[in-house]
């Protein structure tokens, strides 16, 4: 942990947080100790959807064209993706419900700012704790893909990075949206906005299943640039647009990051 600090310090630029952060994580993780199965409880979603499509749906289907155009079981086409939308899951409940009841309810935010520990340090502490969530979910399912024999190339390791960097964009939208959240309802318009991102972002689907119009689209959507990243490395088809996905998802990270800096400090600081 001390090791993690002094990286984090000397990366994270000043005013986005600092080692401080790391005390955030670590009061998260001892809260969860009493409520481990809260936790897990987001991996099993994924799980389902993976038994219930990819083998199911997957027994009709058939193959599908993969990254390079090549066929590839269906399982092992629709297994990266929920991967993905397993990592984005655990880092949006943790960014959107959590961090909404202990900003306007708990209000232990408040109580922290009375410590040398600051907003950027706040923010920065909750995303990475949003992090460690969507981790763990990546690396539950990998060990399930494994055991299905859904990997098909060592280079499947990475997928478990990728998915932190899955998480950490996500992570950083979702906490910069809940800010400016008013009460539970607006939870509604985070449904509105993950569901169609779940079912159009290439998940179940090959890109050339769109038409022209809605591909452009689906193309520029976060989670598609996450399962283009982590399907890549399962099926060892790696290209350039790994670049772009890892370059795209590490902007809207620091983006939302930046974003709720500033806000907690509006909010808390008023």
């Amino acid at each position: 942990m001390t090791v993690l600090a002094a990286v984090a310090g000397r990366i994270v630029p000043r005013g986005l947080g600092s080692r401080r952060a790391f005390l955030l994580i670590e009061r998260n993780a001892h809260v969860y100790r009493r409520t481990w199965l809260v936790l897990v409880s987001g991996f099993f979603e994924p799980l389902f959807y993976l038994l219930g499509v990819g083998f199911g749906i997957g027994g009709l289907v058939g193959a599908v064209p993969g990254p390079d155009g090549r066929l590839i079981p269906y399982g092992a086409f629709v297994a990266p993706a929920l991967l993905a939308a397993s990592a984005m899951n655990g880092a949006i409940y943790e960014a959107t419900l959590n961090v909404f009841f202990r900003l306007k309810y708990e209000r232990i935010y408040e109580a922290i700012l009375a410590t040398p520990v600051g907003p950027g340090d706040i923010a920065l502490g909750e995303i990475g704790w949003a992090l460690i969530r969507g981790l763990l979910y990546a690396l539950g399912f990998m060990v399930v893909m494994v055991a299905l024999g859904l990997v098909a190339s060592p280079l499947a390791l990475l997928a478990i990075p990728a998915a932190v960097v899955v998480g950490f964009g996500f992570a950083g939208a979702a906490m910069a949206a809940t800010t400016w959240m008013r009460s539970w309802q607006d939870f509604d318009l985070v449904q509105l906005v993950v569901l169609p991102l779940f079912l159009f972002s290439g998940t179940f689907f090959p890109l050339t299943a769109y038409p022209p119009v809605l591909a452009a689209i689906v193309q520029v959507t976060p989670l598609y640039r996450s399962v283009d990243l982590v399907r890549s490395f399962t099926t060892g088809v790696v290209g350039p647009s790994v670049v772009l996905d890892v370059v795209y998802l590490l902007g809207m990270g620091f983006l939302g990051l930046t974003i709720v800096s500033r806000r907690l400090d509006k909010l808390l600081l008023k």
